[in-house]
């Protein structure tokens, strides 16, 4: 009897379990989904007018929660503060770089999305670095292919024992500098363009790090040095830069550099070296006013400016450069010309130390031996002995056995 009382006392209790879960899961679904618990509230009378509703009727719909009813007006908030155009197009428009205001200095704030970042971004990781590796590679392939074809460039004479002075100390001064400079900022270039992909995975991110830190401030600093190197080469050297008639003979004779025996004669400079001569000079140019304005951002509209003098002569390109553009701009000509230029130093390093026997001497002590300076240097070899007679009757009566 007892145990019947008690399991109908349980059952009671489990009915009445049921009944709350129920009615709170009803109510779940109500607080979820309010427009279906609201399905069978007829919309007031000009929901589907564009007349204005009554405040009366405002209040009287209102929610009852301390929350402010909306004036709804055409189906618009008054003041378009939601906006009365699709959400596509408010994205369109900002896809197109359309600015808006800020109450803060950097100005460069007011634009929400600038698309050609995508572009900059696209670029900078992949075909920058691909074909700079592609570039660089190809220029080690080749010098190592001519170098198994054509050897090293001996002296055809042979060593006279005899030097002639082919540098002096400012020459070879400015032409360190110059030197030293670049390198340390193509190291530290390559840093920053191939240290994600090469050097974490064997250094590590740790290490890495403090080594493009560094990187970075000996980068800002040493350009001004590289700058310094390039006015001082220019001033030193411009005179003996400059075309000559002797430069079409040096090229069609291939300067010597493809058959042994044949020199073409040739100035204090070749065409080849005139060559090197104008593109670390133009090439530096660029690279220090892109260096400048990566320097100091949103300084320097280098590229609307170039862009429209370049537009005088026939191109149709965009004048109306953001600041942002202008800095992309600029870090991908900076790169470009960068490993560009690398290329033609790794060629002129070649032929100045290994590729050709006693070119080096020329940088390292000023000092040449004779015999090299008359077969690549012939006639700067005249003006010398012209401008000193003594030295030079000394030089050629010890050079001549040796021919």
């Amino acid at each position: 009897m007892a145990r019947a009382i008690l399991s109908a006392r349980w059952g009671s209790a489990f009915r009445a379990a049921l009944a709350c879960l129920a009615v709170l899961l009803s109510l779940a679904c109500a607080t979820a989904d309010p427009a279906g618990a609201q399905s069978s509230v007829r919309p007031p009378a000009n929901a589907v007018t564009s007349a204005t509703p009554r405040p009366d009727a405002l209040r009287s719909t209102a929610p009852s929660r301390g929350v402010q009813p909306t004036d709804v007006t055409g189906g618009r908030v008054p003041g378009n503060a939601l906006g009365s155009r699709s959400s596509a197009e408010m994205w369109q428009a900002l896809r197109r770089g359309v600015t808006g205001t800020v109450s803060i200095p950097d100005r460069n704030a007011a634009l929400l999305v600038q698309s050609q970042g995508e572009t900059w971004r696209a670029l900078r990781t992949g075909p920058i670095p691909l074909w700079s590796a592609i570039a660089l590679g190809a220029t080690f392939a080749l010098l190592v292919v001519f170098f198994l074809v054509r050897g090293r460039i001996r002296i055809d004479s042979g060593l006279s024992g005899r030097t002639i002075t082919r540098f002096n100390d400012l020459e070879r001064m400015a032409h360190w500098l110059l030197a030293v400079s670049f390198l340390v900022l193509a190291i530290t270039g390559l840093t920053i363009t191939f240290g994600k992909t090469v050097l974490i995975p064997i250094l590590g991110k740790e290490a890495f790090s403090i080594a493009a830190a560094w990187g970075k401030w000996l980068h800002n600093y040493v350009a001004f040095a590289f700058m310094a190197g390039l006015v001082l080469v220019f001033v030193i050297w411009v005179k003996d830069n400059l075309l000559s008639l002797y430069d079409f003979v040096w090229i069609a004779k291939g300067g010597g550099l493809l058959v042994k025996g044949v020199h073409p004669p040739a100035k204090k400079f070749n065409f080849g070296q005139k060559v090197i001569f104008w593109l670390v000079l133009l090439g530096g140019l660029s690279l220090s006013l892109s260096g400048l304005a990566l320097l100091f951002p949103f300084s320097f509209s280098l590229f609307a400016d170039t862009f429209a003098l370049l537009n005088r002569i026939g191109f149709d390109l965009p004048t109306e450069l953001a600041p942002v553009q202008e800095m992309q701009l600029a870090t991908l000509w900076h790169a470009i010309v960068a490993y560009g230029l690398l290329c033609v130093i790794i060629a002129h390093i070649y032929i100045g130390t290994i590729g050709m026997e006693g070119a080096f001497s020329a940088m390292g002590s000023g000092e040449v031996d004779l015999n090299w300076a008359k077969e690549h240097h012939s006639l700067w070899v005249e003006e010398v002995q012209k401008a000193e007679p003594g030295a030079g009757e000394s030089a050629s009566r010890q050079a001549a056995p040796a021919e």
